[in-house]
């Protein structure tokens, strides 16, 4: 490393050192900001439900957060470089007798790149947790929008299979009474029969005589084709 045992290159690393870290202090001033902000618009809009609010992954806070996180570590990563490089200075050859001078710069520029660094990570850890706690709010703002704008469609339909099923149930209803009507007037026409056979026995006896007969007839229709058939079978096997 050329000139590295030179007074020139000391200073000229503390000045790459100051640098930096006044452009990450601005950074980070501004990078808060956006989060307050962020966090402040999104409260705004809240309340806003329509169509019309942008989607967070395309807002230009999303964007802003997404460069300004880049350019906070690029100049994190080169102040660790230069702090190296400091580190690196004081152990060489020719600086023992001032590196205790050497040692405390040194050290203080780490305690400052330790506290940039923390609140880099602890800015952008909440930043992250409103933007999912934001997502997660709105995710469910869409699903309430979307079952209200949906109810009507479900009343309606309700409204429709709640007639139905009254109009099934006066069917059944009207076909009941009019089973029990039948099943009375049959009731009714038996009952009527029973009497007038009470009351006629000569009538009874004669309707009686002639369900006798036809059983008879019958039996002996059924055993004349039996012993025809028997016969024709014995006649077939001869």
């Amino acid at each position: 490393m050329a000139g590295i045992g030179s007074s020139n290159y000391w200073e000229d690393l503390r000045k790459q050192a100051r640098q930096l870290e006044n452009e990450l202090d601005l950074k980070l001033v501004s990078f808060s900001k956006l989060c307050t902000s962020y966090s402040s618009s999104r409260d705004g809009r809240r309340g806003d439900t329509s169509d019309t609010t942008p989607l967070l992954n395309n807002s230009t806070q999303d964007r802003m957060f997404d460069t300004m996180s880049v350019e906070i570590e690029q100049l994190l990563a080169k102040l660790t470089l230069v702090n190296d490089k400091m580190a690196e200075y004081t152990n060489t050859p020719g600086t023992a007798s001032l590196n205790a001078a050497l040692m405390h710069t040194l050290q203080r520029h780490r305690d400052i790149l330790q506290d940039y660094t923390h609140e880099f990570h602890k800015t952008k850890g909440n930043f992250l947790a409103i933007r999912e706690r934001e997502d997660l709010l709105g995710s469910v703002r869409k699903d309430i929008e979307t079952y209200k704008s949906g109810s009507g469609v479900n009343n309606r339909r309700t409204e429709l299979f709640l007639k139905e099923h009254e109009h099934l149930r006066n069917i059944a209803m009207a076909t009941k009474e009019n089973m029990t009507s039948q099943r009375g007037m049959l009731k009714s026409i038996q009952s009527r029969v029973n009497t007038l056979a009470n009351r006629f026995p000569t009538i009874n006896n004669l309707i009686q005589r002639i369900n006798l007969r036809k059983r008879r007839d019958s039996l002996i229709l059924g055993t004349v084709i039996g012993v025809c058939t028997i016969l024709l079978l014995l006649y077939a096997f001869h």
